[in-house]
């Protein structure tokens, strides 16, 4: 069974407008991904042109972008500097998934993002993260979903390069996956493998 995040799950991209945003975010869509709203401050009122002409709205902040797509997932692609208050503002609007890939954020940051999120019930992914996919449903982050393929196998990895090389030689052996889960290998991260083996259980 996917875990995390299906079909149905609808996608908040904060930082769309930025070089590693609006790539991923375009390589989320063409794999099928519902990405519903980006986030950029400065930049509301625009779009974010898609795959295929497909038009995604832009807004100036998460509680507007939430509230008007029903946005229940967001994917942070800023800067270290700001990525922990992408995911107190993210946690704030509602979202019940927030991951996070970016790389180095610093640890007392985010020690007070996780705190905050956790006391809302909202799921951190990450930091520094590749994110997960449930393939032929969503992927959400920079996992690669050509190597990905269906089936009954749950994948969870600390490492972004390790979860390639396994989920790879899954599929090369015929053996798909259900979700794969990248949980992130900074100091501090919102979902270990234990919490992924429990929902994996359920």
């Amino acid at each position: 069974m996917a875990i995390f995040i299906d079909s149905d799950t609808k996608v908040l991209v904060q930082g769309i407008t930025g070089r590693d945003g609006s790539f991923h975010t375009r390589e989320m869509m063409s794999y099928g991904t519902r990405v519903v709203a980006g986030v950029t401050p400065g930049k509301g009122s625009q779009t974010f042109e898609g795959p295929n002409g497909s038009n995604v709205p832009i807004f100036n902040g998460m509680d507007e972008a939430v509230h008007e797509t029903g946005a229940n997932t967001s994917v942070i692609y800023v800067p270290p500097r700001f990525a922990a208050g992408a995911i107190l503002e993210a946690a704030e609007a509602g979202v019940e998934l927030i991951v996070a890939i970016t790389e180095g954020v610093p640890v007392l940051d985010m020690a007070r993002a996780h705190a905050f999120a956790r006391d809302r019930g909202v799921r951190v992914l990450g930091p520094n993260c590749p994110g997960l996919i449930s393939p032929g449903k969503s992927k959400v982050g920079i996992l690669p979903g050509q190597i990905v393929a269906e089936g009954p196998i749950g994948v969870v990895s600390r490492s972004g390069t390790l979860t390639y090389e396994a989920i790879f030689q899954l599929t090369t052996a015929g053996l798909g996956q259900t979700t794969c889960v990248g949980i992130g290998g900074d100091p501090l991260i919102g979902t270990n493998f234990i919490d992924c083996l429990k929902e994996f259980e359920a």
